[in-house]
């Protein structure tokens, strides 16, 4: 009896292993890794009556045609790959790679009896055609193919990467297969082929067949609304079809791709582009005019019903000030309106449109022990722009002195009696002189990755993968200008090739930043996972620190660090049955 217990060991949850093994002895079904893509997928059937000596057909002996048509036109753009749980290695007769789109664009049924190709998906397929006594889940269908790692596998598969394979210009076409002994010969064909056949050969295979090969095969499926040319079905989802209704409407599934994951928030070093509860600084440039503190300028920053005044703002003739505000952004994405007014003078700008983003959208989901990548390649470290010191400098006005003797020379006494008496005074003849005052702020940052305090088995920096890691990010900012602490940074990892997911760190204390806590972690440790499949090497984290922000902008730094991956969590464990 195989005795199941949860044990956390590195934040990889024991009953993934367990998960496994189950697998091997009961197949189970799969859950999904990660969401992609819009299925346009229903299906129907119903029972089966019983086969006949020499044509037979077992319940599960099926899989799918998976094939890349363009998103607009539906013209195929790959070679079609059939998947299967199976292993049809004894399939003598098939009708090549053939999609419905080729058949619908008119190429003929052609026999073959060539060795029949297919591939072992990473994921086993949940049940395509009912058999009557079992019936389909069409939500574990739409699932299945509108899960991340079963549409970058078809993307290994067909040569088209996977980004460029989601953005938009491609769709997935799925044709359910199913694998028969008809007239005692082993043959392989889609719900197309099979009405393509059955009009050739005068209705034998839907006499012998029909309620597979007219109707649960067909009715595996076909689509919710109309696409690519290809008509919704609203007829009967428990009748045998027609050949014409299967050409025309059935035996078909497509998925239309959108973005994989939400695009990554523009993080930007511009003045107006803040993430959500974080201290910044917005600033204007004020010119016009000399102003000293006789006849200074006022500048108001309205921002989110407060106003925030800077007075006494001087410069000299001809040149200009830096003012800014120090304010703390809403805790939600949203586009706030800041209003500038100022008295006095002119700023380059009156109205200034805040977007206020939220990073921590889209984190890596939860790995399963079926993830596999088999043809994975390390990308390249990303290297975004970063800002590591910002200056700028402020005006201030000083009365400089120049004391001059007015005289106001006054004749004291008689007429004839009396003298002049100089009775003037001194006058500050002085002016307003200006300086300028130098700020300067630098940013410096440390990144460091270890194997989580749960890994039992990792020596140092090295460890095996299925495990997590942690992240700790360390900054020093010094300098005599105003500024923030460092507030955010964003952590992207290879296994999703430094795109698509990423995590947002949180402040621990001033200056130090480490992951947000993972809610897929027993402990809720602050922990990453490491994928299962991770080849040995290098495990290197990209982190993009950010939101330091200085009145002259936000600071950021590109921080990378990595562990070493030997082995994989499995070495870790063995399962024998009890004596």
């Amino acid at each position: 009896m195989l005795g199941a217990y949860f044990l956390e060991v590195d934040n990889i949850k024991f009953k993934r292993i367990i998960a496994v093994i189950i697998t091997a002895f009961f197949c189970l079904q799969t859950t999904s890794f990660a969401s992609t893509g819009d299925p346009n997928i229903d299906n129907g059937g119903g029972g089966l009556q019983s086969g006949q000596t020499g044509n037979f057909w077992y319940s599960g002996d099926d899989g799918v045609r998976a094939t890349i048509v363009d998103s607009q036109t539906g013209e195929v753009k790959s070679e079609s790959v059939d998947y299967t749980n199976k292993h049809p290695d004894d399939i003598a007769v098939h009708f090549g790679k053939v999609s419905k789109a080729e058949y619908t664009a008119g190429k003929s049924l052609s026999v073959s009896t060539g060795k029949y190709k297919y591939k072992d998906p990473a994921q086993p397929l949940p049940l395509i055609v009912s058999n009557g006594d079992y019936s389909t889940d069409i939500e574990k269908i739409r699932s299945y193919f509108t899960d991340e790692q079963v549409v970058r596998g078809i993307s290994n598969h067909v040569g088209i990467p996977f980004n460029e394979l989601t953005n938009g210009d491609y769709k997935l076409m799925i044709e359910p297969v199913v694998y028969i002994t008809y007239n005692g010969i082993r043959t392989a064909m889609t719900a197309t082929e099979a009405a393509l056949y059955n009009m050739q050969a005068g209705g034998d295979l839907s006499r012998k067949f029909g309620p597979l090969s007219h109707k649960n095969l067909p009715l595996a499926m076909f689509l919710e609304k109309d696409d690519l040319g290809y008509k919704a079905w609203t007829g009967s989802t428990t009748s045998r079809a027609t050949d014409s209704d299967i050409l025309k409407y059935l035996g078909v599934g497509i998925v239309s791709f959108k973005e994989t994951s939400p695009p990554e928030p523009e993080i930007s070093a511009g003045e107006s582009d803040y993430r959500v509860d974080t201290d910044v600084y917005t600033s204007v440039t004020v010119t016009g005019g000399e102003h000293t503190p006789d006849n200074p300028v006022t500048v108001r920053f309205y921002i989110k019903n407060k106003v925030y005044t800077v007075g006494n703002v001087v410069f000299p003739k001809g040149d200009s000030q830096l003012v800014w505000c120090k304010w703390h952004t809403p805790k939600t994405e949203q586009t706030v309106n800041i209003r500038v007014a100022v008295s006095g003078a002119q700023a380059d700008k009156t109205n200034i449109t805040a977007n206020i983003v939220d990073l921590d959208k889209n984190p890596p989901p939860d790995p399963t022990a079926y993830d596999r990548n088999d043809d994975f390649k390390t990308p390249n470290v990303p290297n975004k722009v970063q800002r590591t010191s910002a200056a700028c400098s402020v005006r201030s006005c000083y009365w400089k002195a120049k004391w001059v003797w007015h005289s106001n020379w006054r004749w004291v006494g008689s007429e004839t009696n009396g003298r002049w008496v100089d009775r003037g005074r001194w006058v500050d003849e002085g002016e307003w002189k200006f300086k300028s005052s130098a700020y300067r702020v630098s940013l410096s940052a440390g990144m460091d990755i270890v194997p989580d305090s749960k890994n039992p088995t990792a020596a140092g920096n090295v460890m095996k993968s299925g495990y997590g890691i942690n992240e700790k990010i360390t900054a020093s900012i010094s300098g005599n200008g105003e500024h923030t602490a460092l507030q955010n940074a964003v952590s992207y990892f290879p296994e999703f090739y430094y795109k698509s997911y990423w995590r947002l760190l949180e402040s621990t204390s001033t200056n130090v930043l480490e992951f947000r806590k993972n809610k897929y972690s027993t402990y809720n440790n602050r922990t990453h996972f490491t994928p299962v499949w991770y080849p040995d090497g290098n495990y290197k984290v990209y982190t993009w620190a950010i939101d330091c922000w200085t009145p002259a902008g936000m600071l950021s730094a590109n921080l990378t660090d990595s562990v070493t991956i030997s082995g994989n969590v499995y070495d870790d464990w063995h399962i024998a049955p009890s004596n």
